[in-house]
């Protein structure tokens, strides 16, 4: 996907988290997560929004902390999350191709990562909305195009899940195989050990465990907005999945 699909996502995503909100209420429980409110949803991608369009408007060159949210709520703090959004796929939409900014997962370039880094952010928290106002992840899964899913899994296996903070680990090395089955070459080999995962864009070789499901449902099951679809083979390590890899 190109630069000016992510933001395209964003824009559209961050709109529909909002009008989701705002029906649900800022008391609403979130069911996908279930600490939340959907007042903390609001401040938690908010600020989120912030700190990416910090780096990007001005060529911050290293990491930096989250600012906290201002304690609104309300309609404020509706307010507060549409301005924020907006100001984040304006200063994405103006960004330089050639921008030079702080990043933390491989990309073509800084503004590719905070582009597609944030149009899945958004996207998932999208369905944490829709949650509290009570549809159903796999209702709400039929409206994720399938290219955008799958590039969501390849940026969630290939590039978080390469980070040393994965805590998908195995004491003997296992295979765990991820295949969408609507999606032209959408099949992940997820080589599992003692270090972080090592993931190629294949299906070379045996598979100790396979989990398969359409792009859009296999998306939002991987980060663990649903129940993970068709499994076979060892479901020891689907398990592994559902239990160790939430993302700090």
């Amino acid at each position: 996907m190109e630069t000016a699909e992510f933001i395209h996502a964003l824009d559209r995503e961050g709109r529909s988290l909002a009008d989701a909100a705002a029906e649900a209420g800022p008391d609403a429980k979130v069911p996908t997560c279930p600490d939340w409110q959907v007042r903390d949803l609001l401040r938690h991608t908010g600020a989120v929004h912030r700190w990416a369009t910090s780096f990007v408007a001005e060529g911050t060159p290293a990491p930096r902390p989250f600012d906290e949210p201002p304690e609104l709520d309300g309609d404020a703090l509706l307010d507060w999350f549409h301005e924020g959004h907006l100001r984040l796929v304006g200063t994405l939409s103006a960004a330089p191709p050639d921008l030079r900014c702080w990043h933390f997962l491989p990309a073509p370039s800084p503004l590719a990562f905070w582009a597609r880094r944030q149009a899945h952010e958004t996207a998932v928290h999208r369905v944490d909305a829709e949650s509290a106002r009570g549809r159903a992840p796999e209702e709400i899964a039929r409206y994720i195009a399938a290219d955008f899913a799958a590039d969501g899994i390849d940026e969630l296996l290939r590039g978080f899940h390469a980070r040393a903070k994965s805590r998908v680990r195995t004491d003997e090395p296992r295979v765990l195989r991820v295949r969408a089955t609507d999606t032209e070459d959408a099949v992940w080999t997820v080589r599992l050990s003692a270090e972080p995962p090592v993931t190629e864009r294949n299906g070379e070789g045996e598979a100790d465990c396979e989990v398969s499901g359409p792009a859009a449902p296999l998306y939002l099951s991987l980060w663990n907005r649903l129940p993970l679809p068709a499994v076979t083979g060892d479901a020891a390590l689907a398990t592994l999945w559902r239990e160790k890899s939430a993302i700090g």
